[in-house]
């Protein structure tokens, strides 16, 4: 039995609301703000078929990580890999996003990196089949090792 900490579930940002407080999660999303005073960057990723048009924001908490944070992981625009914990999830306040069912999820960062150069209909083409896959295997929607495996090759 392992006294380490829990492996991080990998999921697309659109999924965080069906993830629960206290999970651990690793997801990908597209900086839309940054909030100097606050140390919180707001992540977005609207384009991705399920969601159904509702709109997500990841509002993640990078007060831990200030002293690696470099200066295009807060631009807007740039696309970048964090894991942490999903510390609460509410209704947005945004009008735009509330008449679209809109939600943010509350992220404690751990690591935040650059996903660098991205295609990102190729991600969320293989986060879809990984899901799928796990899915049909052990019913939670987090990928496999064995799907993250394949889907490096």
């Amino acid at each position: 039995m392992s006294n380490g900490p829990l492996p991080s579930q990998l999921c697309l940002l659109s999924a965080l609301p069906s993830r629960t407080v206290g999970e651990k999660v690793r997801f990908l999303g597209c900086v839309a703000s940054y909030s100097l005073a606050s140390g919180v960057l707001t992540l977005e990723h609207y384009r991705h078929p399920l969601d159904n048009n509702t709109a997500v924001r990841a509002l993640v908490d990078v007060n831990l990580v200030l002293a690696s944070l470099k200066a295009d992981q807060t631009r807007i625009g740039e696309w970048v890999n964090v894991i942490g914990y999903i510390t609460a999830i509410h209704p947005s306040t945004d009008a735009k996003a509330s008449d679209n069912g809109g939600l943010r999820v509350q992220i404690q960062s751990l690591v935040v990196w650059s996903a660098g150069p991205l295609d990102v209909k190729q991600y969320e083409a293989s986060m879809v089949a990984l899901v799928g896959e796990h899915s049909n295997a052990n019913g939670d929607g987090s990928p496999t090792n064995n799907a993250l495996l394949r889907a490096a090759k």
